[in-house]
Protein backbone atom coordinates (compact mmCIF):
# COMPACT_ATOMS: atom_id res chain seq x y z
CA UNK A 1 0.00 0.00 0.00
CA UNK A 2 2.88 3.08 0.84
CA UNK A 3 4.59 1.79 -2.35
CA UNK A 4 1.47 2.28 -4.59
CA UNK A 5 0.82 5.49 -2.56
CA UNK A 6 4.66 6.70 -3.42
CA UNK A 7 4.15 5.60 -6.77
CA UNK A 8 1.32 7.87 -7.01
CA UNK A 9 3.00 10.72 -6.05
CA UNK A 10 5.93 10.40 -8.18
CA UNK A 11 3.37 9.81 -11.34
CA UNK A 12 2.22 13.15 -10.83
CA UNK A 13 5.41 14.82 -10.38
CA UNK A 14 6.19 13.68 -13.91
CA UNK A 15 3.05 15.48 -15.59
CA UNK A 16 3.59 19.12 -13.92
CA UNK A 17 4.23 21.69 -15.67
CA UNK A 18 7.46 23.28 -17.53
CA UNK A 19 7.54 25.95 -14.89
CA UNK A 20 7.57 23.65 -11.79
CA UNK A 21 10.60 22.00 -13.54
CA UNK A 22 12.37 25.08 -14.54
CA UNK A 23 11.88 25.71 -10.23
CA UNK A 24 14.34 23.24 -9.89
CA UNK A 25 16.58 25.26 -11.16
CA UNK A 26 15.88 28.46 -9.24
CA UNK A 27 15.30 27.02 -5.83
CA UNK A 28 18.46 25.74 -4.50
CA UNK A 29 21.68 26.21 -2.61
CA UNK A 30 22.08 29.84 -3.90
CA UNK A 31 18.89 30.72 -2.93
CA UNK A 32 18.75 29.51 0.46
CA UNK A 33 22.07 30.89 1.40
CA UNK A 34 21.06 34.58 0.03
CA UNK A 35 17.55 34.80 1.52
CA UNK A 36 18.87 33.66 4.83
CA UNK A 37 22.22 35.27 4.71
CA UNK A 38 20.35 38.87 3.62
CA UNK A 39 17.83 38.18 6.02
CA UNK A 40 19.61 37.94 9.30
CA UNK A 41 21.89 41.10 8.34
CA UNK A 42 19.10 43.34 7.07
CA UNK A 43 16.04 42.01 8.32
CA UNK A 44 13.16 42.33 5.58
CA UNK A 45 14.14 45.98 4.46
CA UNK A 46 15.30 44.18 0.58
CA UNK A 47 12.27 42.46 0.49
CA UNK A 48 10.95 44.71 -2.43
CA UNK A 49 13.93 43.54 -4.64
CA UNK A 50 12.62 39.77 -3.70
CA UNK A 51 8.90 40.84 -5.06
CA UNK A 52 10.45 42.59 -7.97
CA UNK A 53 12.65 39.78 -9.21
CA UNK A 54 10.16 37.30 -8.66
CA UNK A 55 7.60 39.64 -11.06
CA UNK A 56 9.90 39.89 -13.31
CA UNK A 57 10.10 36.23 -13.20
CA UNK A 58 6.72 35.90 -14.72
CA UNK A 59 6.92 38.36 -17.15
CA UNK A 60 9.68 36.40 -18.82
CA UNK A 61 8.76 32.83 -18.40
CA UNK A 62 5.76 33.95 -19.58
CA UNK A 63 7.04 35.56 -22.95
CA UNK A 64 9.57 32.78 -23.55
CA UNK A 65 6.51 30.41 -23.03
CA UNK A 66 4.46 32.69 -25.44
CA UNK A 67 7.10 32.11 -28.18
CA UNK A 68 7.32 28.71 -27.48
CA UNK A 69 3.55 27.91 -27.72
CA UNK A 70 3.01 30.05 -30.72
CA UNK A 71 5.91 29.13 -33.06
CA UNK A 72 6.55 26.07 -31.85
CA UNK A 73 10.29 26.93 -31.41
CA UNK A 74 12.79 26.97 -28.68
CA UNK A 75 14.89 30.11 -27.77
CA UNK A 76 18.26 29.31 -28.95
CA UNK A 77 17.57 27.68 -32.10
CA UNK A 78 15.02 30.66 -32.50
CA UNK A 79 17.50 33.26 -31.72
CA UNK A 80 20.08 31.69 -34.53
CA UNK A 81 17.64 31.18 -37.52
CA UNK A 82 14.99 34.22 -36.83
CA UNK A 83 17.51 37.62 -35.99
CA UNK A 84 20.78 39.71 -37.72
CA UNK A 85 23.87 37.79 -36.70
CA UNK A 86 21.93 35.42 -35.05
CA UNK A 87 24.39 32.28 -35.27
CA UNK A 88 27.05 34.83 -33.61
CA UNK A 89 24.31 35.80 -30.68
CA UNK A 90 23.22 32.08 -30.14
CA UNK A 91 27.21 31.05 -29.54
CA UNK A 92 27.33 34.25 -27.21
CA UNK A 93 24.40 33.12 -25.46
CA UNK A 94 25.06 29.80 -25.50
CA UNK A 95 28.79 30.54 -23.91
CA UNK A 96 27.33 33.29 -21.30
CA UNK A 97 24.55 30.60 -19.66
CA UNK A 98 27.31 27.70 -19.69
CA UNK A 99 29.92 29.89 -18.27
CA UNK A 100 27.87 31.32 -15.45
CA UNK A 101 26.10 27.99 -15.43
CA UNK A 102 29.40 25.87 -14.43
CA UNK A 103 30.48 28.75 -11.68
CA UNK A 104 27.05 28.11 -9.95
CA UNK A 105 27.94 24.36 -10.19
CA UNK A 106 31.06 24.55 -8.59
CA UNK A 107 29.70 26.52 -5.70
CA UNK A 108 26.88 24.19 -4.77
CA UNK A 109 29.67 21.21 -5.06
CA UNK A 110 31.25 22.98 -2.70
CA UNK A 111 28.24 23.91 -0.15
CA UNK A 112 26.67 20.63 -0.22
CA UNK A 113 30.66 18.94 0.14
CA UNK A 114 31.43 21.41 3.16
CA UNK A 115 27.85 20.90 4.64
CA UNK A 116 29.18 17.06 5.21
CA UNK A 117 32.28 18.12 6.09
CA UNK A 118 30.51 20.11 8.72
CA UNK A 119 28.72 16.90 10.12
CA UNK A 120 31.25 14.50 10.53
CA UNK A 121 32.86 17.72 12.28
CA UNK A 122 29.87 17.64 14.74
CA UNK A 123 30.28 13.41 15.13
CA UNK A 124 34.16 13.62 15.20
CA UNK A 125 35.02 16.67 17.28
CA UNK A 126 38.57 17.75 17.01
CA UNK A 127 38.52 17.21 13.05
CA UNK A 128 41.49 19.08 11.53
CA UNK A 129 41.64 21.94 8.74
CA UNK A 130 43.80 19.72 6.62
CA UNK A 131 41.31 16.72 7.03
CA UNK A 132 38.19 18.95 6.65
CA UNK A 133 39.81 20.24 3.04
CA UNK A 134 40.15 16.32 2.09
CA UNK A 135 36.78 15.44 2.85
CA UNK A 136 35.29 18.43 1.17
CA UNK A 137 37.13 17.95 -2.22
CA UNK A 138 36.53 14.13 -1.82
CA UNK A 139 32.94 14.36 -0.94
CA UNK A 140 32.40 16.81 -4.02
CA UNK A 141 34.44 14.32 -6.54
CA UNK A 142 32.19 11.62 -5.08
CA UNK A 143 28.93 13.80 -5.98
CA UNK A 144 29.86 15.20 -9.59
CA UNK A 145 31.27 11.69 -10.51
CA UNK A 146 27.76 9.64 -9.64
CA UNK A 147 25.66 12.39 -11.03
CA UNK A 148 27.62 12.11 -14.03
CA UNK A 149 27.32 8.11 -14.26
CA UNK A 150 23.57 8.61 -13.44
CA UNK A 151 23.29 11.05 -16.17
CA UNK A 152 24.37 8.62 -18.46
CA UNK A 153 23.04 5.87 -17.48
CA UNK A 154 19.61 7.73 -18.05
CA UNK A 155 18.50 6.04 -14.51
CA UNK A 156 18.27 9.43 -12.56
CA UNK A 157 14.96 10.55 -12.76
CA UNK A 158 13.25 8.74 -10.09
CA UNK A 159 15.98 9.79 -7.46
CA UNK A 160 15.32 13.42 -9.05
CA UNK A 161 11.70 13.36 -8.12
CA UNK A 162 12.57 12.12 -4.49
CA UNK A 163 15.20 14.57 -3.83
CA UNK A 164 12.12 17.34 -5.59
CA UNK A 165 10.03 15.81 -2.60
CA UNK A 166 12.88 16.60 0.27
CA UNK A 167 13.33 20.08 -1.16
CA UNK A 168 9.64 20.09 -0.83
CA UNK A 169 10.00 19.28 2.51
CA UNK A 170 12.33 21.81 3.67
CA UNK A 171 10.22 24.74 1.88
CA UNK A 172 7.32 23.80 3.78
CA UNK A 173 9.34 23.71 6.63
CA UNK A 174 10.54 27.53 6.15
CA UNK A 175 7.28 28.44 5.45
CA UNK A 176 5.54 27.32 8.15
CA UNK A 177 8.81 28.37 10.79
CA UNK A 178 7.89 32.03 8.87
CA UNK A 179 4.94 31.87 10.96
CA UNK A 180 6.53 30.72 14.47
CA UNK A 181 8.72 33.92 14.70
CA UNK A 182 6.78 36.04 12.52
CA UNK A 183 8.90 39.74 12.23
CA UNK A 184 6.40 42.57 13.16
CA UNK A 185 3.79 42.30 10.09
CA UNK A 186 4.79 46.77 9.81
CA UNK A 187 8.36 45.54 8.85
CA UNK A 188 7.09 42.93 6.08
CA UNK A 189 5.23 45.84 4.58
CA UNK A 190 7.60 48.57 4.60
CA UNK A 191 10.13 45.43 3.22
CA UNK A 192 8.13 46.53 -0.30
CA UNK A 193 9.23 50.14 -0.10
CA UNK A 194 12.45 50.53 -2.37
CA UNK A 195 15.22 51.12 0.24
CA UNK A 196 18.60 50.43 -0.30
CA UNK A 197 20.77 50.09 3.47
CA UNK A 198 23.78 51.92 4.25
CA UNK A 199 26.24 49.04 3.80
CA UNK A 200 29.08 47.76 1.82
CA UNK A 201 27.29 44.87 1.53
CA UNK A 202 23.86 46.01 -0.21
CA UNK A 203 24.73 45.41 -3.86
CA UNK A 204 26.02 42.25 -3.14
CA UNK A 205 22.63 40.43 -1.75
CA UNK A 206 20.68 42.72 -4.25
CA UNK A 207 22.88 41.40 -7.46
CA UNK A 208 22.72 37.77 -5.82
CA UNK A 209 19.12 38.11 -5.46
CA UNK A 210 18.15 38.40 -8.77
CA UNK A 211 21.03 36.28 -9.85
CA UNK A 212 19.38 33.30 -8.13
CA UNK A 213 15.67 34.80 -8.84
CA UNK A 214 15.38 35.88 -12.15
CA UNK A 215 17.28 32.07 -13.67
CA UNK A 216 18.43 32.85 -16.86
CA UNK A 217 18.86 29.50 -17.45
CA UNK A 218 15.20 28.79 -16.98
CA UNK A 219 14.30 31.56 -19.18
CA UNK A 220 15.93 29.83 -22.23
CA UNK A 221 15.31 25.83 -21.36
CA UNK A 222 11.67 26.95 -20.85
CA UNK A 223 11.03 26.64 -24.54
CA UNK A 224 12.63 23.06 -24.48
CA UNK A 225 10.24 21.58 -21.42
CA UNK A 226 7.37 23.07 -22.88
CA UNK A 227 8.16 21.43 -26.93
CA UNK A 228 8.95 18.27 -24.76
CA UNK A 229 5.98 18.18 -22.99
CA UNK A 230 3.83 18.83 -26.63
CA UNK A 231 2.60 22.12 -25.51
CA UNK A 232 1.43 24.35 -28.78
CA UNK A 233 -1.05 26.04 -30.39
CA UNK A 234 -4.33 26.69 -28.12
CA UNK A 235 -2.49 26.45 -24.75
CA UNK A 236 -1.47 30.16 -24.35
CA UNK A 237 -3.70 30.35 -21.09
CA UNK A 238 -2.13 27.45 -19.52
CA UNK A 239 1.31 28.04 -20.35
CA UNK A 240 0.85 31.70 -18.54
CA UNK A 241 -1.02 30.25 -15.56
CA UNK A 242 2.39 27.52 -15.25
CA UNK A 243 4.98 30.41 -15.01
CA UNK A 244 2.62 32.48 -12.48
CA UNK A 245 2.63 29.35 -10.65
CA UNK A 246 6.39 28.96 -10.84
CA UNK A 247 7.18 32.54 -9.93
CA UNK A 248 4.49 32.71 -7.24
CA UNK A 249 6.39 29.36 -5.46
CA UNK A 250 9.76 31.16 -6.45
CA UNK A 251 8.44 34.51 -4.35
CA UNK A 252 7.10 32.29 -1.57
CA UNK A 253 9.43 30.08 -0.65
CA UNK A 254 12.31 32.57 -1.33
CA UNK A 255 10.27 35.02 0.70
CA UNK A 256 9.34 32.49 3.86
CA UNK A 257 13.12 31.82 4.01
CA UNK A 258 14.12 35.39 4.24
CA UNK A 259 11.19 35.96 6.55
CA UNK A 260 12.05 33.52 8.82
CA UNK A 261 15.68 34.66 8.70
CA UNK A 262 14.70 38.10 9.73
CA UNK A 263 12.56 37.27 12.66
CA UNK A 264 15.23 34.63 13.90
CA UNK A 265 18.71 35.34 13.09
CA UNK A 266 18.17 39.26 12.79
CA UNK A 267 17.26 40.30 16.29
CA UNK A 268 19.67 38.40 17.60
CA UNK A 269 22.41 39.95 15.78
CA UNK A 270 23.52 36.43 14.69
CA UNK A 271 25.25 36.48 11.16
CA UNK A 272 25.63 33.71 8.80
CA UNK A 273 29.80 32.58 8.77
CA UNK A 274 29.58 28.77 7.85
CA UNK A 275 26.94 26.12 6.74
CA UNK A 276 25.35 25.21 9.74
CA UNK A 277 24.77 28.20 11.23
CA UNK A 278 21.79 28.82 9.20
CA UNK A 279 20.03 25.75 10.71
CA UNK A 280 19.25 28.39 13.69
CA UNK A 281 16.23 29.28 11.13
CA UNK A 282 14.87 26.31 11.90
CA UNK A 283 15.14 25.60 15.23
CA UNK A 284 11.65 27.42 16.13
CA UNK A 285 9.74 24.47 14.07
CA UNK A 286 12.19 21.32 14.43
CA UNK A 287 13.83 21.98 17.49
CA UNK A 288 16.82 19.71 18.17
CA UNK A 289 15.90 18.07 14.87
CA UNK A 290 16.78 21.26 12.87
CA UNK A 291 19.91 20.01 11.78
CA UNK A 292 18.81 16.66 10.42
CA UNK A 293 16.01 18.73 8.46
CA UNK A 294 18.57 21.30 7.21
CA UNK A 295 21.33 19.18 5.96
CA UNK A 296 18.77 16.93 4.63
CA UNK A 297 17.00 19.61 2.59
CA UNK A 298 20.12 21.67 1.80
CA UNK A 299 21.49 18.47 0.36
CA UNK A 300 18.72 17.60 -1.43
CA UNK A 301 18.40 20.85 -2.92
CA UNK A 302 22.15 20.67 -4.13
CA UNK A 303 22.24 17.62 -5.70
CA UNK A 304 18.42 18.10 -7.45
CA UNK A 305 20.57 21.87 -8.98
CA UNK A 306 23.75 19.43 -10.11
CA UNK A 307 21.73 17.46 -12.47
CA UNK A 308 20.26 20.53 -14.57
CA UNK A 309 23.27 22.17 -14.09
CA UNK A 310 25.25 19.26 -15.77
CA UNK A 311 23.16 18.86 -18.74
CA UNK A 312 22.72 22.59 -20.00
CA UNK A 313 25.63 22.47 -22.18
CA UNK A 314 24.75 19.68 -24.23
CA UNK A 315 20.75 20.50 -23.87
CA UNK A 316 21.77 24.36 -25.05
CA UNK A 317 23.83 22.77 -28.14
CA UNK A 318 21.40 20.27 -29.12
CA UNK A 319 19.02 23.21 -29.11
CA UNK A 320 21.01 25.36 -31.45
CA UNK A 321 21.62 22.00 -34.05
CA UNK A 322 17.72 21.27 -33.39
CA UNK A 323 15.75 22.92 -31.60
CA UNK A 324 15.15 19.36 -29.55
CA UNK A 325 16.54 17.98 -26.19
CA UNK A 326 19.06 15.19 -26.57
CA UNK A 327 20.76 13.29 -24.53
CA UNK A 328 22.88 9.86 -24.70
CA UNK A 329 24.80 10.96 -27.12
CA UNK A 330 29.04 11.00 -27.25
CA UNK A 331 28.72 14.91 -26.95
CA UNK A 332 26.53 14.59 -23.85
CA UNK A 333 28.76 12.37 -21.75
CA UNK A 334 31.97 14.34 -22.85
CA UNK A 335 30.33 17.79 -22.08
CA UNK A 336 28.87 16.45 -18.87
CA UNK A 337 32.10 15.03 -17.62
CA UNK A 338 33.73 18.50 -18.35
CA UNK A 339 31.50 20.28 -16.67
CA UNK A 340 31.78 18.17 -13.59
CA UNK A 341 35.60 18.83 -13.92
CA UNK A 342 34.97 22.69 -13.66
CA UNK A 343 32.84 21.72 -10.78
CA UNK A 344 35.41 20.61 -8.40
CA UNK A 345 37.12 24.44 -9.03
CA UNK A 346 36.19 25.89 -5.98
CA UNK A 347 36.42 23.12 -3.69
CA UNK A 348 39.78 22.65 -5.02
CA UNK A 349 40.73 25.83 -4.31
CA UNK A 350 38.90 26.14 -0.38
CA UNK A 351 37.13 29.28 -1.23
CA UNK A 352 34.53 29.78 1.99
CA UNK A 353 31.26 28.05 0.92
CA UNK A 354 29.30 30.89 2.04
CA UNK A 355 31.02 33.69 -0.02
CA UNK A 356 31.49 31.63 -3.00
CA UNK A 357 27.95 30.55 -3.07
CA UNK A 358 27.00 34.39 -3.50
CA UNK A 359 29.36 35.02 -5.74
CA UNK A 360 28.68 32.33 -7.78
CA UNK A 361 24.99 33.80 -8.02
CA UNK A 362 25.87 37.45 -8.52
CA UNK A 363 27.81 35.95 -12.14
CA UNK A 364 24.31 34.69 -12.98
CA UNK A 365 23.07 38.48 -13.93
CA UNK A 366 25.61 39.50 -16.43
CA UNK A 367 24.28 37.47 -19.17
CA UNK A 368 20.51 38.43 -18.24
CA UNK A 369 20.08 41.69 -20.05
CA UNK A 370 20.92 39.87 -24.01
CA UNK A 371 18.49 36.80 -22.39
CA UNK A 372 15.73 39.59 -21.97
CA UNK A 373 16.92 41.68 -24.94
CA UNK A 374 16.68 38.68 -27.19
CA UNK A 375 13.60 37.55 -26.23
CA UNK A 376 11.75 41.15 -27.40
CA UNK A 377 12.85 41.39 -30.49
CA UNK A 378 11.67 37.85 -31.44
CA UNK A 379 8.50 38.38 -29.74
CA UNK A 380 7.98 41.58 -31.98
CA UNK A 381 9.08 39.94 -35.41
CA UNK A 382 5.91 40.08 -37.27
CA UNK A 383 7.70 36.80 -39.35
CA UNK A 384 7.99 35.10 -36.76
CA UNK A 385 5.15 35.89 -34.82
CA UNK A 386 2.61 37.00 -37.27
CA UNK A 387 -0.70 38.75 -35.47
CA UNK A 388 0.27 37.02 -32.01
CA UNK A 389 2.78 39.70 -31.34
CA UNK A 390 2.68 41.34 -27.61
CA UNK A 391 1.11 44.76 -27.12
CA UNK A 392 2.36 47.22 -25.97
CA UNK A 393 1.64 46.62 -22.47
CA UNK A 394 3.70 43.57 -22.41
CA UNK A 395 6.11 45.16 -24.43
CA UNK A 396 6.67 47.64 -21.71
CA UNK A 397 6.93 44.69 -19.35
CA UNK A 398 9.90 43.25 -21.08
CA UNK A 399 11.48 46.61 -21.22
CA UNK A 400 11.03 47.14 -17.52
CA UNK A 401 12.85 44.06 -16.92
CA UNK A 402 15.64 44.85 -19.34
CA UNK A 403 16.20 47.90 -17.18
CA UNK A 404 16.34 46.43 -14.44
CA UNK A 405 18.35 43.50 -15.17
CA UNK A 406 20.38 46.09 -16.46
CA UNK A 407 20.87 48.24 -13.42
CA UNK A 408 21.58 45.12 -11.23
CA UNK A 409 24.38 43.99 -13.87
CA UNK A 410 25.83 46.89 -12.82
CA UNK A 411 25.55 46.62 -9.07
CA UNK A 412 26.62 42.89 -9.96
CA UNK A 413 30.29 44.52 -11.19
CA UNK A 414 30.79 46.80 -8.33
CA UNK A 415 29.29 43.43 -5.65
CA UNK A 416 32.25 41.51 -7.12
CA UNK A 417 34.62 43.77 -6.76
CA UNK A 418 33.95 44.29 -3.27
CA UNK A 419 33.87 39.95 -3.10
CA UNK A 420 37.32 39.43 -4.60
Amino acid sequence: MPSKFFKKILSKIALVGPGLICLGFTIGTGSVTSMVKSGSEYGTSLFWALALSAFFTFVMSDAYGRYAVITGDTAIHGVKNHLKGGKFWAIVLIVGLVVSQWISLSSVLNITSNTVAEVIKLCIPGVSAKASYWIVLCTAIIIAGTVWYMLNKGNYSTFEKILSILVALMGLSFIISMFIELPDPKDIAAGFIPFIPKSVDTFIFLAAFVGTTMSSPTFVMRPLFIKSKGWEGNVRKIQTVDAAVSAGLTFLISASIMICAAGVLFPRGIRIEKVLDMIYVLEPLAGRFAVALFVVGLLSAGLSSIFPIMMLAPQLISDYRSGEMQSGTKLFKILTAVAGLCGLTIPILGFNPIIATIAAQISLVFVLPLVILLMIILLNKKKVMGNDRPGWFFTLLMTFALIFSCLVSYTGVVALGKLL
